[in-house]
């Protein structure tokens, strides 16, 4: 077998490789895409077996087409931790490709779960929509700007029929009306295309029945439960609720040594999109229920608001994680689900 260290980039790979049954070994830099290609393509002509470990990074779909196509191991490894086991300061990509190459030999390689293809192309229908929204958020923001700027302030209703009036009806300079006109056209053009995306999104969430179940829980919609889904993928990769905090990037970020303990910040470490989405929806709970609003309540008073939405964040994260994992609905977790700090649960303290 072929045991190939891949240090990855946009423009070309530098590999450093060794022949487990003939010890032979090297080192090669190769070109994308003709080159490195080539290289692999005459490897498996020669009817060799090929593994290759390069570290999780992006722009490298193609890379990963072709491992899949020519039928070679391809190991994707945490950069985090493939960084720990660097033990000189030096770093050059030749003493890149090399660290890896160790790792394969030595069993040591940090392997991750990479999600399938169609998991990934989903994935890239939330992210777009997710963008089209921020884009619209700032073309929404800069004609609220424009509106201001002529003494109209109409908040929300400003998009109604009468606002929209209003607004085409504002006398502007010759500039400031084009900025106008030309704002006005990409908000047109974005409201429908963002309209076919969530409909998209609700009918892969319909066809994901551990999605309905999460959607059956306050404030959580389609957009947010099939986030979940596909960004989590098995509940079973979690042992419990606070590894999958953790994953989620929504926990402390911790600076402890000796007998001094130090937490900071959320450490922000997983998914962005899904810890976005989790704010939003615990946010909506929070509007809709009210056990959930008066614990963000409680929270708020006691630290600040924005610690308090990602505390309500974090516990929704869990529920859903439980849900999903047990297989219950919304009725089903407030029924069978912890009833831990609640009145009326006994607490024996002796």
């Amino acid at each position: 077998m072929q045991i190939i260290g891949c240090d990855y980039h946009p423009g070309f790979q530098q590999i450093a490789f060794v022949d487990s049954e003939t010890g032979e070994c090297g080192e090669r830099r190769l070109e994308h895409t003709d080159e490195a290609e080539q290289f692999y393509r005459e490897l498996h002509q020669r009817r060799v077996q090929v593994r290759v470990g390069m570290e999780a990074s992006g722009h490298g779909r193609w890379f990963e087409r072709l491992m899949a196509e020519l039928g070679f191991e391809l190991w994707i490894g945490d950069a985090a931790a493939i960084r720990t086991r660097r033990v000189r300061k030096h770093k050059t990509d030749r003493q890149d490709a090399e660290l890896l190459l160790r790792l394969l030999m030595e069993d040591r390689f940090p392997r991750i779960c990479v999600p399938s293809w169609e998991n990934r192309d989903v994935r890239q229908l939330l992210w777009h929509r997710h963008r089209l929204v921020q884009m619209r958020t700032r073309v929404v923001n800069q004609l609220h700007a424009v509106a201001l700027n002529e003494g109209l302030r109409r908040k929300k209703a400003l998009w109604r029929p009468a606002g929209r009036v209003q607004l085409e009806s504002l006398a502007l300079a010759p500039w400031a009306s084009r900025r106008r006109q030309d704002l006005l056209q990409l908000l047109d053009g974005l409201q429908p295309a963002i309209a076919d995306l969530t409909a998209a999104i609700e009918q892969e969430a319909a066809k994901r029945p551990e999605a309905l179940r999460l959607m059956s829980h306050p404030g959580v919609g389609a957009l947010t439960a099939l986030a979940f889904v596909l960004i989590i993928g098995e509940p079973e990769r979690f042992a419990n609720g606070k590894k999958l905090s953790s994953y989620l990037g929504l926990v402390p970020s911790e600076e402890s040594s000796g007998d001094r303990r130090r937490l900071g910040h959320i450490s922000k470490q997983g998914n962005a999109l899904l810890r976005f989405l989790l704010v939003e929806a615990a946010q909506a709970t929070v509007r809709s229920d009210p056990d959930w609003r008066r614990q963000f309540l409680h929270l708020a008073m006691r630290r600040e608001r924005r610690i308090a939405k990602v505390a309500m964040a974090r516990k929704l994260a869990v529920r859903l994680f439980w849900m999903w994992r047990n297989g219950w609905d919304y009725a089903q977790m407030e029924k069978l689900g912890s009833r831990a700090g609640q009145p009326g649960t006994a607490v024996d303290v002796r």
